[in-house]
């Protein structure tokens, strides 16, 4: 669940999974129960907290900030529903505040001497590279013991998450507040997780919602005429693209010094084959490349008057793990922004053909995609 494009916006989505299966299903190991038992527990503040907007902005306590947000969201789900053909439903028309600035945390592992994560099986939506906490101490004393066991790990908070249709989605605090462009885009992937779902495909799901949300947010700018607003967010976006490249290239120079080898799914995995050299030796050729990153970035900023929207991210822990939640949203996002200009722009034809993807085994689905992605970006 994130737009790399500001750390402050950073909306790595949690899809809500198994709120039941304790239940539904046999589960075992006291940590696989608290993990469920925690989730349900979140889930339900969450739900027992909403408000519907209707009443919040009749309510003349409510602060004028608010109502304001509230009110831009409603133009947002007109056009969804309308200009987008998104499946709108119930869906954000009740708002919570959840006193604090994210509505989980997402704990990611990847080992130290290769960018293949670790993975969770869940209920319902199949094997997903993160694990979800509605606290931050939790996700944390997660986090830690993963990195005893020798794993590069990241904790990042998430403002916003798609339960599937499980829940109608509400507004959160979150994220309520931020500008137009942003907030439409942040709506926009979210809802598109409705219309296309492909189980157990994280680099998928997250692609094709990224391309709906940034696709919709310029679109209901322009419906708009809001030129200026337009402006600054393709700025941003092209900055983000910058970015993006940055560290796709970053993770082309460790998987290559890794040796890490492609599944039958067109994921990297951890080679087979007995590395000679040695784990010091490794580890300082893997500083050199992340040292390296860091100084690309530096000098990438110096192109940027001034803005500077990824410094937080390079603060701290740049590791496998960090990386590896880029990938997940922009690996095969110039797959599905080809597949849409090959459609003329037609969302409705862009989502049956995503829809026919989602239905292929995902080996299938990952050839076909990185084979027109290649195209996309004129490679040969």
């Amino acid at each position: 669940m994130f737009e790399i494009r500001s750390l402050k916006r950073k909306t790595r989505r949690w899809l809500i999974v198994g709120l039941l299966a304790v239940v539904l299903v046999g589960v075992s190991g006291c940590k696989t129960l608290n993990f469920y038992r925690q989730a349900i527990a979140g889930e339900y503040e969450m739900l027992s907290s909403q408000k519907p907007v209707e009443k919040i902005l009749a309510d003349t306590n409510t602060p004028a900030k608010l109502k304001s947000r509230l009110e831009v969201v409603q133009q947002f789900r007109a056009f969804a529903e309308t200009d987008l053909k998104l499946p709108v439903d119930g869906h954000y028309k009740k708002f919570a505040d959840l006193h604090r600035p994210f509505v989980v945390w997402n704990v990611e592992g990847a080992s130290e001497f290769s960018l293949e994560p670790k993975s969770w099986w869940y209920v319902w939506v199949g094997s997903l590279e993160y694990r979800g906490y509605f606290s931050q101490s939790a996700a944390e004393k997660y986090g830690a013991a993963l990195r005893k066991e020798g794993y590069d790990v990241f904790v990042g908070g998430v403002e916003a998450y798609s339960t599937l249709g499980v829940f109608k989605d509400p507004l959160l605090n979150t994220f309520i507040y931020h500008r137009d462009a942003d907030l439409a885009e942040i709506l926009f992937h979210e809802l598109a997780h409705q219309r296309v779902f492909a189980r157990g495909d994280e680099d998928f799901n997250e692609a094709f919602a990224t391309t709906v949300g940034q696709e919709g947010a310029v679109r209901w700018l322009q419906k708009h005429g809001r030129q200026e607003a337009l402006d600054r967010y393709r700025a941003d976006l092209k900055r983000n693209n910058q970015f993006v490249h940055l560290i796709m290239r970053t993770r082309a120079d460790l998987a290559e010094l890794f040796q890490d080898e492609r599944n039958e799914k067109g994921k990297l995995k951890s080679t087979h084959i007995e590395r000679r050299i040695p784990a010091a030796d490794l580890r300082q050729k893997k500083k050199a490349i992340y040292d390296r990153l860091q100084q690309q970035y530096a000098e990438l900023k110096q192109q940027w008057g001034g803005a500077n929207d990824y410094d937080e991210w390079f603060a701290k822990n740049v590791n496998n793990a960090k990386l590896n939640s880029v990938a997940a949203y922009y690996d095969l996002l110039p797959a599905f922004q080809h597949i849409l200009q090959l459609n003329d722009g037609d969302l409705v034809k862009f989502y049956v053909e995503a829809e026919r993807l989602s239905k292929l085994n995902r080996k299938e689905r990952r050839e076909w995609l990185k084979t027109v992605g290649t195209l996309e970006q004129g490679k040969p």
